[in-house]
């Protein structure tokens, strides 16, 4: 069931004009967002980052032909410091345990690389939208750091769209205490309009592409003035520091 969940949207993508449009925008913007070197794609999905970041290995949970392999985000099968950048797009919010994926992280990326990740925002408006219109439920109460065993039981593709936002929001120094080797660069809130009337990778659409490229230039222009009130996205840009002697040290201890 999850490879034929990544083949509809490779076929919608594929036959939906409007859909890449807006994630050409998308990935415009996550490109932009990397350092010089070997880029790792979590959940690669219909595996279209290919045509923007042409250095990159694909995975995803599960495998597909379009992919480089199949990898789970809590537990990556890849050296330490082995990548520059790590890419997700709408991947986070289906970990089931997000903080041992940060910490799959910070192992495989290069002091100096880049965490790109573009997630659901979850502001006044989306929240609206996504509790209405969207099967994948808001649960704010969640709390993102919490660690436990897995449930072998849990489908690939089950959601919880409040993480990415909780953990840069009400959750945010936790997160940073808990990893500050993973310094938070910036925290975007786009994709007002555009996406929302597009369908996303529904069938459906209430703008063809032409019109959301000039939605997409309006909201390129004030989406740092209201993003955080309408947004549907957010983009989470995070570095890798190296750590210092005192963090080590300290990290030893704690061990």
């Amino acid at each position: 069931m999850s490879h034929e969940i990544l083949a509809e949207h490779r076929t919608i993508w594929q036959e939906k004009p409007v859909l890449r449009t807006i994630y050409t925008d998308y990935y415009r913007q996550i490109v932009a967002h990397c350092v010089p070197g070997r880029a790792l794609e979590i959940g690669g999905g219909s595996g279209n980052l290919k045509e923007f970041l042409p250095d990159v290995v694909s995975t995803d949970i599960v495998p597909a032909a379009w992919l480089d392999a199949a990898a789970d985000a809590q537990a990556l099968p890849f050296a330490d410091k082995s990548f520059a950048n790590i890419v997700m797009v709408d991947v986070l919010h289906h970990v089931e345990r997000p903080i041992r994926f940060f910490k799959e992280a910070s192992r495989v990326l290069q002091d100096g690389g880049r965490l790109v990740l573009l997630e659901p925002g979850i502001s006044p408006a989306s929240s609206l939208f996504f509790r209405l219109f969207h099967p994948e439920p808001v649960i704010m109460s969640a709390d993102p750091l919490e660690d436990g065993a897995l449930d072998s039981g849990r489908a690939p593709f089950d959601a919880n769209q409040a993480i990415p936002t909780l953990l840069m929001t009400r959750h945010r120094r936790r997160f940073q205490a808990a990893f500050p080797e993973l310094k938070i660069e910036d925290v975007s809130w786009l994709s007002l309009f555009a996406y929302p009337l597009s369908g996303g990778f529904r069938s459906w659409s209430l703008v063809n592409a032409s019109m959301a490229r000039r939605i997409l230039s309006l909201e390129e222009r004030i989406a740092p003035l209201i993003g955080r009130l309408f947004g549907f996205r957010i983009l989470i840009v995070i570095t890798r520091v190296a750590s210092t002697p005192l963090a080590r040290a300290g990290s030893a201890g704690a061990r």
